[in-house]
């Protein structure tokens, strides 16, 4: 029988989706009520991977990833989800065709051996959590560095968003020996 650890805490991180970037400072005000502060935010990047959200969001649709000062228990990864599904709602405006986003929140965390990322659709390779959450595995950390699995989205593996998950990375690291030396 093997002895039960709490593993590491681990870093949330939210991968943002909008077409106006204006709602961020809003919508970083929702998310940092539950998170705490951000310690870190990329560049605003063209989503030019795919077209699947044009419909629903409209053209121009830029990404951005965030992380969050306070490490979180791995396991609150369903109730992270359930939050920002909450504030995408709390965002969504009324079309001719029913409701849309104005913002998509990608949560997920982070630790030393990979990024994982939650989501309501099952599939494969990912794994059922609870009320509707399922997680994936999207990056591995190995031979110093993220790399993508096959199911990785397209856009998970662009080299520039390898070296902001390698940024974060360093940021989380650098939290855990803070935290062993205090």
């Amino acid at each position: 029988m093997g002895t039960i650890t709490i593993p590491q805490p681990v870093k949330a991180i939210i991968g943002v989706l909008t077409p106006e970037p204006c709602l961020l400072p809003t919508v970083y005000t929702e998310l940092t009520h539950r998170l705490g502060p951000i310690d870190f935010a990329s560049e605003l990047l063209p989503f030019t991977n795919t077209t699947y959200y044009e419909n629903e969001m409209g053209p121009g649709i830029q990404r951005q990833f965030i992380s969050f000062e306070r490490l979180i228990d791995g396991g609150t990864l369903v109730e992270m989800k359930l939050f920002t599904n909450k504030v995408e709602q709390a965002f969504r405006i009324k079309k001719s065709d029913g409701e849309a986003r104005r913002v998509n929140l990608d949560a997920g965390y982070l630790c030393m051996a990979k990024l994982v990322l939650a989501s309501t659709k099952d599939n494969a390779h990912r794994i059922y959590l609870r009320d509707g959450i399922y997680a994936e595995i999207t990056l591995r950390f190995y031979r110093k560095t993220f790399q993508p699995w096959e199911w990785s989205y397209p856009d998970y593996r662009l080299p520039t968003y390898i070296a902001i998950f390698n940024q974060i990375r360093k940021i989380y690291r650098n939290q855990l020996e803070n935290a062993e030396t205090s």
